[in-house]
């Protein structure tokens, strides 16, 4: 197990040094933010003591390795726009993003695992068949439509639910949420929906195909012809035979609506990660571009660690010492 984690935390200083070398050309090798931020009216010498201050007239190469040897003491750099630490926006911002992603998996999980198991022991059926046909929607449809559609319904023609923002928040631990009021929760509702709606048909369909493939293994067979009762057959052993996939690509997917909850937070104005990246992109704030790239990536390092371990933890066949890099 120590080995494991040595490896891997040395693998994972690697990527991180790779991606920063990838991020930090490809984000300021694109434009010049001096004609954003600067009045255009301004004069010569205002645009060099600009250019200068924001350490612009440096080689690419030298704001690199400025840029590394901050990272090490934990600075990303100072936004341009705020004149604040780019790492102390992105982690102000962090919480909402985080709150809203976890709702997502949450709902998609709660919901997909049961119509999943519902349409893998009843495929024939009515319901099994319209479940199915509404994962394929779920695929299909593009994220910004969906939301659209949320708010010109709920929010719009019914007046249910607010259309944007995040409402009040209460702090738990130190940390904004704004799941524990009711009114944090009407906020969440619409953007956590649309944000879950892929992941939603990805675990019906895992589930419904996990379903089918365990029906018809051995082990499944004797614990019926055992007596045991179709709840505790579908409950024990079907379910935790479906577990692992479940936890892998679940795992794998919040990573995934972390980094990828632009679209979702850029239609319903939620002040996370995301609609600041937006933002920045907007005004060429590069240390902010840097830095939410740099933190979504170790981000997802993390991310695929935790489903490692929660692997071997769910199938003890899994020695992680033996495990691949």
């Amino acid at each position: 197990m120590a080995a494991y984690l040595i490896r891997r935390a040395m693998q994972s200083l690697v990527v991180l040094l790779a991606m920063s070398a990838l991020v930090f050309v490809g984000v300021y090798a694109i434009g010049n933010p001096v004609d954003i931020l600067i009045n255009p009216n301004a004069d010569q010498a205002d645009i060099e003591r600009a250019i200068k201050g924001l350490g612009l007239d440096r080689p690419l190469w030298e704001q690199y390795l400025a840029f590394l040897q901050g990272a090490l003491a934990g600075d990303l750099g100072k936004s341009f726009v705020y004149n604040v630490p780019a790492l102390q926006l992105i982690l102000e911002r962090m919480p909402a993003t985080l709150e809203l992603a976890l709702a997502a998996m949450i709902v998609a999980v709660a919901l997909g695992i049961p119509l999943g198991l519902w349409a893998g022991l009843k495929p024939d059926s009515i319901a099994g068949r319209t479940i199915m046909t509404a994962s394929i929607l779920g695929f299909s449809l593009p994220t910004f439509w969906v939301g659209l559609m949320l708010i010109m319904v709920f929010s719009v023609d019914l007046g249910w639910l607010p259309s944007s923002g995040r409402g009040p928040t209460v702090p738990l631990l130190g940390v904004p949420v704004s799941f524990l009021s009711w009114e944090g929760l009407r906020h969440l509702a619409l953007p956590a929906l649309n944000l879950a709606l892929f992941n939603l048909s990805l675990v019906i369909r895992l589930t419904r195909a996990g379903t089918r493939e365990a029906l018809v293994q051995d082990y499944v067979k004797f614990a019926r012809a055992k007596g045991l009762s179709d709840a505790r057959v579908i409950g024990v052993h079907v379910l935790k035979s479906i577990s692992i996939p479940i936890v892998t690509v679940t795992g794998l997917q919040f990573g995934t609506l972390v980094a990828f909850a632009i679209v979702t937070e850029t239609i319903f104005a939620w002040p996370g990660m995301g609609k600041l990246l937006i933002d920045s992109i907007h005004v060429l704030d590069r240390p902010v571009i840097v830095a939410y790239l740099l933190v979504v990536v170790t981000f997802f390092i993390a991310v695929n660690l935790a489903v490692d371990l929660a692997y071997s933890v769910l199938d003890p066949r899994v020695r992680l010492a033996d495990a691949p890099g």
